[in-house]
């Protein structure tokens, strides 16, 4: 079990994940704010899992001990919606019936408040990424980075106070791949959020510059 000391963020707080009696992750880690903690493996090796166990939809199949805390809130008993966590996928998971400012209206948190207020936040969300014209497009005529860059800022903008991706750059070819990833790492660092990253790829821990854990898939790490 691999073990750090610190004050806010997003804390492991002596997680063990176990399948069939087996223990397949142990994490006692706190990931400050502004800090990417890449965890690696093979397929099985459970590092999904320990993603899903922090976001809220660990499958019941695997048992699970310990405590997630946000900020120093405990928030391991709360649904998925009420954690604070925002997530991305391989997949970006865009509605194809919405236009891509309509995507990220949806995404839009509740305090922002009256027509003109959030007209202007998705008006700046898409300026931020370089795809201020692309308000009225329909999601399928983008490319898989514009796509990915539309995403994140869905996500940005419900204001999570964590982030956690789970091989986002994975579908992109190689050279939308650095771009996204270098806006994603420099987005969070920006508004200070403790990501947690799931992925196969070298390169991905070596860009996002933080501490990495590897799991065996074997129950260790």
């Amino acid at each position: 079990m691999i073990s750090t000391t610190a004050s806010g963020g997003l804390q492991f707080d002596r997680v063990v994940i176990a399948l069939d009696g087996r223990p397949l992750v142990a994490v006692d880690r706190l990931i400050a704010p502004g800090e990417v903690l890449t965890v690696m493996g093979p397929s099985g090796s459970g590092k999904s899992t320990l993603l899903a166990f922090a976001a809220g939809f660990l499958d019941p199949v695997f048992s699970a001990e310990g405590r997630i805390l946000l900020d120093g809130k405990d928030v391991t008993a709360q649904p998925p919606e009420r954690r604070g966590m925002g997530l991305l996928f391989q997949d970006p998971l865009l509605f194809p019936h919405m236009s891509v400012s309509a995507n990220l209206m949806f995404g839009l948190h509740p305090s922002v408040r009256g027509a003109a207020a959030r007209k202007q936040a998705v008006h700046q969300a898409l300026a931020d990424v370089g795809l201020d014209r692309f308000a009225d497009r329909d999601p399928a005529t983008l490319s898989g980075g514009q796509k990915a860059r539309v995403a994140l800022m869905r996500t940005l903008l419900s204001e999570p106070r964590a982030l956690l991706l789970d091989e986002p750059f994975s579908k992109l070819d190689t050279a939308r791949r650095g771009q996204v990833r270098s806006l994603v790492f420099a987005e969070a660092a920006k508004r200070q959020l403790p990501v947690l990253l799931v992925t196969h790829d070298p390169a991905d821990a070596k860009a996002a510059g933080g501490p990495c854990i590897e799991l065996d898939g074997v129950g260790g790490n």
